[in-house]
C-alpha cells in the first residue's frame, strides 16, 4: 500500500485531480487490481493520503510541543519552533497539501479528525501565548486567529512557493505583535497634520 500511496502522492502533485486511478498503478508500478485491492477509487487514495497527513502531523507537532512545555522558551523561540515543524511538514509536495485542504469538506471521514487537530494545535498556541504574555484580552481568539490564517497562507498562497519558517515567523508576528514593542511604535508615531474641524482637499 505505501508504494501506492506515494506514487499518488507524486502524481497529484504534479497533475491535480486529473491523475488517474491507471496512472497511479502505472507509476508505482503494480497492477490496477492491485490497487482496487486497497482503494475502491481515486478518492479513497486522496483520503489515504489526508489520514497520514493529519497523523503525521500529529506525531511531529506532539514531540515539539512536548518539548516546549517542559523547557518554557522565550516567545520568539517558541513561535520559531512551532512554524518550522509546521513548514517542515508542508515543504515536501506544497501543491498536494493544497489539494487535500481544498478536498477536505468533501472529505467527511477526515473531517471530525481534522477539526480535533486545529483544536488542539489552537490549545498549544493558547498556551503559549498566554505565558509569553501575547495574544492581548482574547487568547483563545488570538490563538484560533493565528493557527487558521498559517493554515490558510500554506495551502493557499504558498502551493508554488518555496516555503520559509523565517517567512513565516514574519507573517505571524503581525498577528500577535509584542505588546512593549507595539505600544512604543504607536507612542513614537507622528501625530496628524489634521486639525479637528478641518478638512482634506
Amino acid at each position: 500500500m505505501a508504494v501506492v500511496l506515494e506514487a499518488a502522492a507524486q502524481l497529484f502533485s504534479r497533475e491535480g485531480l486529473a491523475a488517474t486511478t491507471n496512472r497511479i498503478a502505472d507509476r508505482a508500478g503494480v497492477s490496477i487490481g492491485t490497487v482496487y485491492q486497497y482503494f475502491p477509487n481515486k478518492h479513497a487514495i486522496l483520503r489515504a493520503l489526508a489520514h497520514a497527513h493529519v497523523e503525521e502531523g500529529g506525531r511531529r507537532l506532539g514531540a515539539v510541543f512536548r518539548r516546549l512545555r517542559a523547557e518554557r522558551p522565550p516567545f520568539p523561540e517558541t513561535l520559531y519552533a512551532m512554524l518550522d515543524a509546521v513548514a517542515d511538514l508542508h515543504r515536501d509536495r506544497p501543491a498536494l497539501h493544497g489539494l487535500l485542504h481544498r478536498l477536505a469538506p468533501r472529505l467527511p471521514e477526515e473531517v471530525a479528525a481534522l477539526r480535533a487537530f486545529e483544536d488542539h494545535l489552537v490549545d498549544e498556541v493558547a498556551y503559549h501565548l498566554e505565558r509569553c504574555g501575547r495574544g492581548g484580552e482574547d487568547v483563545e481568539l488570538a490563538a484560533r486567529t493565528l493557527v487558521h490564517a498559517v493554515d490558510a497562507h500554506l495551502h493557499r498562497v504558498l502551493t508554488r512557493h518555496a516555503i520559509d519558517t523565517d517567512q513565516l515567523v514574519r507573517f505571524a508576528e503581525l498577528l500577535v505583535p509584542d505588546p512593549v514593542t507595539a505600544a512604543s511604535t504607536e507612542r513614537s508615531a507622528p501625530a496628524s497634520s489634521v486639525r479637528p474641524g478641518s478638512s482634506i482637499g
